[in-house]
């Protein structure tokens, strides 16, 4: 009897271990940035970059498909270089943008691909369109921080959307539709 007993207390505990929730991580707005880069005119590449941004990550790291990820940025927080980009990127030629406005990323699904990496579907909203985008994810590190003393995570991810997607088709193909986007976070465990 005590054997059968030992061997359902034991069951539970392998049960319980394996149904163990995602944990809440939230950005570290100084280590997270999204750059982006086209081609302009077949003369250069040009970059652009938004960082200083929120985003809530809840990371499964012993079954990371049960993860998801929700970021949001103002659009006015664009950093382009130089502000007469800027100002034409705000103006009604792109984006007729206003303060409040925001781009939203929030996963749909994550399939695992490899040790460390994943395919990660989620719901994009860039100037009111909202397109399903698939980041080709890779995670970095996971563990204690060596400053922070607290657990960390970082990921890397790339995507390339098509700016004609989201209402902002002005100049192309003279200036190219497809957008390379690069992505890298940190965050830390929430309290």
């Amino acid at each position: 009897m005590k054997k059968i007993l030992l061997a359902s207390a034991l069951a539970g505990l392998t049960a319980t271990a394996s149904l163990a929730a995602p944990e809440k991580y939230t950005l570290d707005p100084g280590h997270s940035q999204v750059v982006f880069s086209y081609n302009h005119l077949g003369y250069s590449t040009t970059t652009g970059m938004f960082s200083g941004f929120e985003g809530e990550i809840m990371f499964d790291q012993e079954a990371p498909a049960n993860s998801s990820v929700s970021v949001s940025m103002p659009l006015s927080s664009m950093l382009t270089g130089w502000q007469a980009r800027f100002d034409h990127f705000m103006s009604k030629d792109f984006f007729e943008a206003t303060e409040e406005e925001q781009i939203t990323f929030t996963s749909t699904d994550i399939k695992v691909t490899g040790e460390n990496t994943a395919e990660i579907t989620g719901d994009f909203t860039l100037n009111g369109v909202t397109k399903s985008v698939v980041l080709d994810a890779t995670l970095n590190q996971a563990g204690n921080h060596p400053m922070a003393g607290k657990p960390w995570a970082g990921f890397d991810a790339t995507t390339t959307l098509v700016r004609s997607d989201y209402g902002l088709e002005k100049f192309a193909p003279y200036v190219s539709d497809e957008v390379a986007v690069m992505i890298s976070i940190e965050a830390m465990k929430a309290e």
